[in-house]
């Protein structure tokens, strides 16, 4: 194993002189911030996460203040961010840790696994960098280093893969001693070294600490690695909205718990089926949704938008109440309210749905 010795001790030398200087990681170990970050890092970039980390910071110092929060605040705090389900979980946790726990974070990977939205990655990331167990983790940065170490053949999203991919992380793991490294600094310089080096594409292996002991390389091909599944293109959808207006106000509902875009505000409306007209798709969804007979006039706009696993145009058009019809009810969703700009900056709603605002 002196190679291994070896390997890990360059690549520690190397992330202490390199690391990012992140925000969570600077002084001693606050599992606050580092929870937040490994949550709000689980889909999102770190370049794209840092304003929302310090925004959301701000807003909830602290977990008491976090759990003493409605779902709405952390909803809005969160708003842009994209899958909200991690906020909702991050708030249930809170919850529990402020109530259960008295305000303190568990200090092992089973009590951190524990909590909402914390998976095996998450629960052995924030053991390890902020309780210095020696908690092996996974994910995607790593796999690609993994599989290029030693030029494994198998795609690593494969059940084969990720099995091969953990017992690696677990052999890998320093043992204790003077001349390894720390549990928290072996896992995050692996994680540092596929986000600044070992890159999917056009690697700078001659910037690589490890480079001498990387299989791949030896090949001359480390862009093979890993193996990678043909992408399958988004299936793409349409969904018609309608901006029912009351003076300078327009009418919003707020989306079932449970699901996609959980507990967030949106324009009523649906998807528009095979051979459907965008209008005559309003008009059925405000009858099945609302319990209301609409007139759909003029299309105000459309916008674009990617969501991880479908595309999605989403087309605003202007709606009135047919005469004699009564006012909407919350069929589907929890609650309806009329809105004003006002409300609109307090409200927690999908980035799409709140990029039709504009049209307003």
């Amino acid at each position: 194993m002196k190679k291994e010795s070896l390997r890990r001790r360059a690549l520690a030398a190397w992330y202490a002189r390199s690391a990012r200087p992140l925000p969570w990681r600077a002084g001693k170990p606050d599992p606050y911030r580092a929870w937040l970050a490994e949550i709000m890092l689980q889909q999102t970039r770190v370049s794209q996460g840092l304003p929302y980390y310090h925004r959301f910071l701000k807003r909830f110092p602290d977990v008491r203040r976090l759990a003493g929060a409605s779902e709405g605040e952390v909803l809005k705090a969160w708003e842009g961010l994209g899958y909200y389900s991690r906020a909702r979980n991050l708030h249930a946790a809170a919850r529990h840790v402020a109530a259960e726990q008295a305000g303190v974070f568990p200090d092992t990977a089973e009590g951190w696994r524990a909590l909402p939205g914390v998976g095996p990655y998450t629960a052995a990331a924030l053991a390890s960098t902020v309780n210095g167990h020696p908690a092996c983790l996974v994910d995607g940065n790593v796999k690609r280093v993994l599989s290029r170490w030693f030029a494994r053949e198998e795609e690593m999203d494969s059940a084969a893969g990720e099995r091969w991919c953990w017992a690696m992380a677990e052999r890998l793991m320093p043992p204790a001693g003077l001349d390894e490294p720390s549990p928290g600094d072996w896992n995050q310089a692996l994680m540092e070294l596929g986000a600044l080096v070992c890159l999917p594409k056009n690697p700078a292996c001659g910037a690589c600490p490890v480079a001498r002991w990387c299989a791949a390389r030896a090949k001359g091909a480390p862009e093979r690695y890993p193996a990678k599944k043909p992408k399958k293109k988004p299936p793409h959808v349409e969904v018609a909205a309608g901006a029912l207006r009351r003076g300078n106000e327009v009418l919003l509902g707020r989306r079932p718990e449970g699901g996609m875009l959980a507990g967030l505000w949106e324009f009523p409306g649906g998807k528009i089926e095979p051979g459907e007209t965008p209008k005559a798709a309003l008009a059925r969804e405000w009858r099945e949704e609302l319990g209301a007979r609409i007139i759909v006039g003029a299309r105000l706009g459309a916008v674009d938008h990617a969501y991880s696993h479908f595309t999605m145009t989403l087309i605003l058009y202007a709606c009135r109440l047919r005469q004699g019809s009564p006012l909407p009810a919350p069929l589907k969703h929890i609650e309806l309210r009329w809105a004003g700009p006002a409300a609109w900056r307090r409200l927690a709603l999908p980035a799409a749905s709140r990029r039709l605002l504009e049209f307003l």
